[in-house]
């Protein structure tokens, strides 16, 4: 598909978050404990495993922008049988826990606005996808965005 003026405008404000995310601006919070930062590395390490698999299973089908390649497929195993967006889930993880860690108010903050901001990059994202694929929304009926669909 053409790439459009929103998928620069996504992908700019995200490398400007992430860009933020490495500044060495910090706001501390002196009552965050060392089980806060065992708990950070434990996420951070989770979200490099989801980010590092999902990553290994788009392989050349990666790309930054949210429009769909032109010889995209939609891939339905893997990670990606349960969670639609796995590399931004990994991302936010790995950076959240970085921000506990680092007992960063600023880290977890900026993490908060990158989730944000993959919220409505991923909802215009999931629009081209249902244009490109027409089974798209039957997919989205059974993973979940960033988190696995628990069936009750």
């Amino acid at each position: 598909m053409k790439l459009l003026a929103k998928d620069y405008f996504f992908v700019g404000i995200q490398f400007l978050l992430f860009f933020f995310y490495i500044l060495k601006f910090e706001i501390f919070i002196k009552y965050f404990t060392y089980n806060f930062s065992i708990i950070g590395i434990i996420i951070s390490c989770t979200g490099l495993v989801i980010m590092c698999v999902a990553l290994l299973q788009l392989n050349t089908k990666l790309s930054p922008f949210p429009s769909p390649r032109n010889n995209s497929v939609l891939i339905e195993n893997g990670l990606f049988k349960y969670i639609r967006h796995p590399i931004y889930t990994g991302i936010i993880l790995l950076l959240f826990g970085f921000g506990l860690f680092f007992n960063s108010f600023y880290k977890i903050s900026v993490t908060l606005l990158l989730f944000v901001l993959f919220y409505y990059k991923t909802e215009y994202e999931e629009d081209r996808l249902s244009l490109k694929f027409s089974d798209y929304s039957a997919y989205k009926k059974k993973a979940g965005r960033f988190f696995p669909k628990f069936k009750s």
